[in-house]
């Protein structure tokens, strides 16, 4: 079995005029992953493989994750190729994560995320919105075999506060 978590970055911050990529989190966004992490820690087994893009706001994200959940260094990792916005692109990442690893938790960007969640999971949502966590489980022994699975759980900020 294999278990992808997907989560989109916290919300971020349209000021200061940066390019996309370096636009950093908003307050908000560590109160937001603040309740996402308290209540998904009950449900988190140690040994997952974490990958962030590279764009500050979810790699802030992530780095709350890693602090939150106590992740390794050796099981984090920073991938430019998540910098992305299609799911096709998305979905192409994932395929590669290594086989020993049945736990994934992949932090990236709309509208990419929640087309996966609707995609690969059995339960539709409208919009993953910002530090949005959503589990699924897929039936198969590697990654490159993922396609419709079975979603066990979904944590939304607006709904833990």
């Amino acid at each position: 079995m294999k278990r992808l978590v997907l989560v989109r970055h916290g919300k971020s911050s349209w000021n200061n005029n940066l390019p996309d990529h370096k636009r950093p989190l908003k307050k908000r966004a560590y109160n937001d992953a603040e309740v996402v992490i308290k209540a998904f820690k009950h449900f988190y087994e140690p040994g997952a493989q974490f990958w962030s893009s590279f764009a500050v706001r979810a790699n802030e994200t992530a780095n709350l994750f890693k602090q939150g959940l106590h992740i390794p260094d050796k099981d984090f990792e920073v991938l430019e190729e998540l910098y992305t916005f299609n799911q096709n692109d998305l979905l192409s990442v994932i395929k590669t994560c290594p086989e020993d690893k049945d736990w994934l938790c992949v932090f990236g960007h709309n509208p990419a995320m929640t087309i996966l969640v609707n995609s690969l999971g059995d339960k539709k949502i409208d919009n993953l919105p910002t530090t949005g966590l959503c589990v699924i489980d897929f039936e198969v022994d590697s990654w490159k075999d993922i396609r419709k699975g079975k979603t066990i759980l979904t944590l939304l900020p607006k709904n833990l506060r």
